[in-house]
């Protein structure tokens, strides 16, 4: 069975930082190019960030450029996302999703067929 578990999740004040991890089981990652996304209440869900399945291309959205950093270790069978500076409107659900691409780069706009449960940021004072 595939399945996606995301972790790393939790309260954190305003200017901290969080890591989240995504770990694959059932399946390698080596494959995948994989996104984070987010949902905060109320709102519709919104594409973070994206690596590609070599590592070597990677995209943000503006509103966490320079603030976050999605790194994968294929070794490992994870991807992470480095979240620091982390501002109250970063709180939110995050899932991470993964989509079979051996090649190319990334987007979040496209299709990813794999999702986690989701892990809770919140971030306030």
């Amino acid at each position: 069975q595939l399945q996606l578990v995301e972790s790393g999740g939790g309260l954190v004040q305003p200017g901290g930082s969080l890591r989240l991890s995504c770990a694959a089981s059932g399946f390698t990652l080596h494959s995948f190019r994989i996104a984070w996304f987010r949902q905060a209440p109320g709102k519709e869900r919104e594409g973070v960030s994206c690596i590609s399945s070599s590592g070597g291309r990677t995209n943000y959205a503006d509103s966490v450029k320079g603030r976050f950093t999605i790194s994968r270790d294929n070794a490992k069978n994870t991807v992470y996302l480095q979240m620091n500076s982390l501002k109250p409107e970063d709180t939110a659900v995050y899932y991470c999703a993964a989509d079979f691409s051996p090649f190319g780069g990334c987007a979040m706009t496209t299709r990813y067929d794999y999702w986690g449960q989701g892990t809770q940021v919140t971030v306030s004072s």
